[in-house]
């Protein structure tokens, strides 16, 4: 009777001792999973946040022709003249935040934000900074048009953006500012750059 005891007691202390060993292992495997999947996840967000962010970087003539629109006429008295260097405070492109930029056109004009479906097809583009009074088809002397305005754009800053019909975002009478500059990120000279508003500019120290 004390024999068959003792191999009962026994028994259940190694099927104890085997659970004990089992859920461990099945903890330790879940924490790497676990973290796995995090990357993952964060890494997906990530990638998401960049293509967003990159949109209109990877669509924009860096360069431009250095043609203005018809009509637009130079500013008499810019803040910062032709020829001049001033650092770019904006972020249209990458590379284009903290840069050098020589002025090689400064125009007084009304400047806009707009929201547009590229013509080639792909995702709306929202809040595009900037299209001109010169460069909307229905603008009309130097009055401002009002947000929500439906619009075509005959500027070709980007691609599908010529010809494209655009909702008014904002607007505001300022000096803008074609510029050339080199990236800080590197790579080949932005030349002739459309447009940069004179609050995206600040002085040389």
């Amino acid at each position: 009777m004390l024999k068959s005891k003792k191999t009962v007691i026994g028994t259940f202390l190694l099927v104890a001792m085997f659970t004990l060993v089992a859920c461990g292992s099945n903890n330790n495997e879940a924490k790497p999973n676990d973290s796995k999947n995090t990357d993952s996840q964060s890494s997906s967000e990530q990638q998401s946040n960049d293509d967003e962010m990159n949109h209109e970087e990877m669509d924009m003539d860096h360069s431009g022709s250095g043609e203005v629109p018809e009509g637009l006429e130079e500013a008499k008295n810019p803040k910062y003249e032709v020829g001049s260097k001033a650092i770019i405070e904006s972020n249209h492109m990458k590379g284009m935040k903290g840069a050098e930029a020589t002025i090689v056109g400064a125009f007084d004009t009304i400047a806009y934000t707009i929201s547009y479906t590229p013509t080639t097809g792909g995702e709306k583009v929202t809040n595009h900074k900037w299209v001109i009074q010169e460069e909307i088809k229905e603008a009309k002397d130097d009055k401002p048009l009002e947000p929500g305005t439906e619009v075509t754009v005959e500027a070709s800053h980007m691609k599908g953006m010529e010809g494209a019909t655009a909702k008014i975002d904002s607007a505001e009478k300022t000096t803008v500012y074609m510029v050339d500059y080199m990236p800080t990120t590197g790579g080949e000279k932005v030349t002739n750059h459309k447009w940069v508003t004179e609050d995206e500019l600040s002085p040389v120290e």
